[in-house]
């Protein structure tokens, strides 16, 4: 087996199949793969003792990972066959990722048999999961579709359930099944995007300007085939900038607006919330207004597509202006809406608005709208164009009531 000498503590060992490298004493180590021959004395008998250990889980591994894991399969009317894995279904269609084909989608009237190796939930129309201890009642399973009808084989010895594909809302697979469940920190599951603008004048006069926009969301849970708990938003807008000339004061804009709200679902559509406002801006002569305050919310329309809500409540008001004789602490109504479209190609538009008036002072009324339409560029980067408007009906005398900005920046989605 091996034309080299060995020493007089050396036994022969059988080499281990498919490895390259064998441990055979503490004073010489020979390995041969392909002609090829590794000599070691005893100056580095531990790192041979390591290898020697470590190589045949290496080894193992390596032929384990190596297999592959059996794939799904699914067969058109048509004749034609996809495999692959079986990513999702809805009541209508089924998402398949080929190996060949990338990712299709193909309606249920069209499949004549679909074959997962991998378990999948079921669930069916009408049930309603809002918890751990409503997993129970889905069934799960390796999945065989034929003719219009599911069935869903158990991993234990339970017999098969078979159901009409009319009745069944999602296949949703088994691990992602699970870790819906799981309870989240606080810093898990956030949607967010930022985006920022700049730009720069040097000439007779000098410009400089710069606009930055933070959008998070987050929803517990955030599949949409578990009814939402609960759901937080953060907003951020900032806007700086200055006009100089020779001879001429220099001109100031300076825009704050930050908001957060939480709520807390009552009902697939009803919710409740609270939420913080400030605003800052220095064109209207108002240092900070801070809004806390409270409500309901309902959901008018609430699809893949597009969603929107709206909300009213009460809130306490304080405001800050640069002339101190015109603070206010005020007890107000609160309305508002957040409105989102997804159009074709991942464009997407997002709209909020909030409207303060005061009870305890008519004139002292205010609100905002911002609106964003954002393209998508490659992969998470984007480009954003926005528009933002703020309105304080009792701003000081020589400054305007109302404020608006045209935004422009690139944007990057974390999510």
């Amino acid at each position: 087996m091996y034309t080299k000498k060995r020493g007089p503590s050396c036994k022969a060992i059988k080499p281990a199949r498919d490895c390259i490298i064998q441990f055979r004493c503490g004073k010489c180590f020979a390995a041969r793969s392909g002609g090829v021959r590794l000599l070691r004395s005893g100056a580095s008998r531990a790192a041979m003792l390591a290898i020697g250990v470590l190589l045949p889980v290496i080894c193992g591994y390596a032929q384990a990972t190596g297999q592959s894991q059996t794939p799904d399969i699914l067969i058109c009317k048509d004749g034609e066959k996809f495999v692959g894995h079986l990513v999702s279904s809805n009541d209508l269609s089924v998402v398949f990722k080929s190996d060949a084909a990338g990712q299709v989608t193909v309606n249920w009237s069209k499949v004549q048999e679909l074959h997962t190796s991998t378990e999948f939930a079921v669930l069916t129309k009408g049930v309603k999961l809002r918890g751990p201890k409503d997993q129970g009642a889905v069934p799960l399973g390796t999945v065989v579709a034929a003719d219009q009808q599911v069935q869903i084989k158990p991993p234990s010895e339970a017999a098969p359930q078979t159901l009409p594909v009319t009745n069944v809302a999602q296949l949703v697979n088994e691990a992602a099944f699970r870790r819906a469940f799981r309870r989240r920190n606080f810093f898990e599951g956030w949607s967010d995007k930022i985006t920022v603008g700049i730009a720069y004048t040097n000439s007779t006069q000098k410009s400089q300007s710069y606009t930055t926009a933070l959008n998070l969301t987050r929803v517990v849970p955030d599949e949409t085939w578990l009814d939402t708990r609960r759901r937080t938003l953060v907003n951020l807008y900032q806007e700086y900038g200055e006009i100089s000339a020779p001879a001429t004061p220099t001109t100031k804009i300076s825009i704050l607006h930050v908001d957060a709200e939480q709520d807390w679902y009552l009902h697939a559509r009803l919710f409740a919330f609270v939420q913080a406002i400030a605003d800052h801006n220095y064109s209207q002569g108002l240092d900070l207004q801070q809004d806390y305050g409270g409500g309901l919310g309902f959901h008018v329309l609430n699809s893949d597509k597009q969603t929107f809500d709206v909300k009213a409540g009460v809130s306490y008001v304080h405001q800050q202006f640069t002339n101190s004789n015109q603070n206010n602490n005020l007890i107000g109504a609160t309305f508002g809406d957040v409105y989102l479209y997804k159009f074709p190609l991942n464009i997407t538009f997002t709209q909020t608005a909030d409207y303060i008036p005061a009870k305890s002072n008519t004139r002292a009324s205010s609100g905002d709208i911002d609106a964003q339409l954002t393209f998508p560029v490659y992969r998470r980067l984007g480009f954003t164009v926005g528009a933002v408007d703020d309105y304080v009906n009792n701003a000081p005398i020589g400054f305007k009531k109302n404020s608006f900005a045209f935004t422009f920046g690139a944007t990057y989605s974390f999510h």
